[in-house]
This record gives structure tokens, C-alpha cells and sequence, in this order.
């Protein structure tokens, strides 16, 4: 069972091996989890290192205030986005900060930090007594979360798509234990959680392009002021985001192991049965007469 964390593990090594050694020209292209592409090149000189990240639903955070939380975090080193990207960082390699360790925890939290920008919306409107509109992040091709702040609480759903039934029957068990687990006296304080098969929920009745399917579920989440405290708030939306990814690989996880014990029993029956068959008879056995000389069996 792997640990999936908000920070891309990727972009966070090779940041720490590129400030570790002399400056080099690089152009590399890696892939993120949802569908999020990120460059790191050096197009005008070798020490100045330009970061580079696509996402598909950017437009729609950007709305809900995605440049002025990038800009709050990383200041002047966001500039323009290069061609076909939307967000860039430039890094001068030889003016580095003196804590390089946690210039790097930040990079590689870009994605994390761009998507985190409806949350502290939504966060900030209800402490200060607000309601908000729906927010809604498109950051999967047909799937979506959508975030609402009320009175009391801040509402988060997740839709999400089951391309397989397996992947459908795993889900509804997987979310259902979610459901039933705050009924433990140790999980009182956790959110609630709400699971809707196919339907959805009453907040999202009406919503355009709201699917209505056999193969969609609806999570919905229920955060109370305490899960958003002000220390609490940052590693609130770092969990939630990987929501999804973590229920889609608990599936997966689920289906090889289920896969490798039914591999392991097959094989145990192979060698039972292999053990059970009985010896063939052999025509042509040698045979001794009475006064001690061998024959063969016609």
C-alpha cells in the first residue's frame, strides 16, 4: 500500500539533484496524476530554470482566485505562462534561497497549491459567516468536484466515473465503509460522508452537466469548522484533493491482490490434481515365468 502525498515526488527529485550540481541545459517533460503535464527547461540559460504546468481545469480555479493564491506563495518568481502552459515559475539557479529544501516542498506543491484555491475560498466565506455559490472543478474528463460554504458548514462533492462494474461493486464498498465508519466512537469528529449511487445529491440538482448514470457515483463531505481550523486548513485540502486518486487506487490495489490469491489457489488445485492421477499401466511390463526367465507382454 503506497502513500500518495500532495507534492509531485518527481519534480521534488529532480529539483533536488538540478540545485545540488553545476547548472546544465534541460528539457524534460513528465506526467501527473488528472491529466497534468509539467515542463522543466532551461530556454535561456543554463542557470535559469523555468517550471512549467499544464492543467486541463486551471480556467476554472482561475475563477475562483488561482492566481492570487500562485501569486501569494511564490511572488515574483510566477511569470508569464509559456506556450501551451498555464502556470510557469522561473528559478535563478544562482541567486537559490538559503533554505533550498523548502523552495522545492513548494514547487513540487504547485499543482496542489492551484487547486487549493476554491477551498480557501469556500474556507474563508463560511468563517466569516458567508455563503458561496457552487464552485465547480472540472479536473477529470467527465468528473468533477463541487464545493459549496453554508452557515455552518462547507460542502464538498465528488463525482466520480466507474469505467468497469468490478470497478462499480469495489467503489460502492469501498464508500459505504466510509459511511459506516463514523458510526466508531474514536471517528466522531471525522467529517461526514454521504455516498450516492448514480443519483445525485439534492446540491446538485439541476447543475448543468450534472450525469445522471450507472457507472457515477456521488461523495459528498461534509466539513464543519473545526475540520478547516486555521491549523488544520492546509492539510485539509491536501487530503481531500487526493480523494479520488486514493479511492481509484484502493480499487486497483483490491482487484490484484484479489487476482494474485486466485492465481495462488489455482495453482494449489493443479498440484493436488496432478498428485491424483493415477499410474498408467504398462502393457509391455516385463515378466518372469515360473523358472526365473523375463518375457514382455505382447
Amino acid at each position: 500500500m503506497i502513500l500518495l502525498e500532495p507534492s509531485y515526488k518527481i519534480l521534488e527529485e529532480t529539483l533536488r539533484e538540478r540545485f545540488s550540481n553545476e547548472p546544465e541545459k534541460l528539457v524534460m517533460n513528465v506526467a501527473d496524476f488528472d491529466g497534468v503535464t509539467y515542463r522543466v527547461s532551461t530556454p535561456e540559460s543554463k542557470s535559469v530554470l523555468n517550471i512549467s504546468m499544464s492543467l486541463k481545469c486551471y480556467p476554472g480555479v482561475q475563477q475562483y482566485g488561482a492566481d492570487d493564491v500562485l501569486r501569494r506563495i511564490y511572488g515574483d518568481a510566477l511569470v508569464a505562462p509559456e506556450p501551451g502552459f498555464d502556470v510557469t515559475i522561473r528559478i535563478d539557479q544562482d541567486n537559490l534561497p538559503a533554505d533550498r529544501e523548502a523552495l522545492i516542498r513548494q514547487i513540487a506543491l504547485l499543482k496542489r497549491n492551484a487547486l487549493a484555491a476554491p477551498f480557501e475560498a469556500a474556507f474563508a466565506a463560511q468563517t466569516n459567516g458567508q455563503e458561496t455559490q457552487l464552485m465547480t472543478v472540472h479536473y477529470r474528463e467527465q468528473e468533477a468536484y463541487y464545493i459549496k460554504a453554508q452557515h455552518d458548514r462547507v460542502t464538498v462533492i465528488f463525482s466520480t466515473v466507474f469505467k468497469e462494474e468490478t470497478d462499480r461493486i469495489f467503489g460502492k464498498v469501498f464508500l459505504q465503509e466510509f459511511v459506516d465508519a463514523r458510526r466508531l466512537p474514536a471517528l466522531q469528529n471525522a467529517p461526514q460522508v454521504l455516498y450516492s449511487p448514480r443519483e445525485p445529491p439534492l446540491e446538485l440538482r439541476g447543475v448543468p452537466g450534472v450525469q445522471d448514470s450507472e457507472n457515477v457515483a456521488y461523495v459528498t463531505f461534509v466539513l464543519f469548522p473545526r475540520h478547516f481550523a486555521a491549523n488544520v486548513q492546509e492539510d485539509t485540502i491536501s487530503r481531500i484533493q487526493l480523494f479520488r486518486d486514493y479511492l481509484h487506487y484502493h480499487i486497483k490495489a483490491s482487484k490484484s491482490y484479489m487476482h494474485s490469491r486466485m492465481r495462488t489457489r489455482v495453482d494449489s488445485f493443479l498440484k493436488v490434481l496432478n498428485r491424483a492421477k493415477p499410474e498408467q499401466p504398462d502393457d509391455k511390463k516385463q515378466m518372469k515365468t515360473a523358472s526365473g526367465k523375463t518375457f514382455k507382454r505382447a
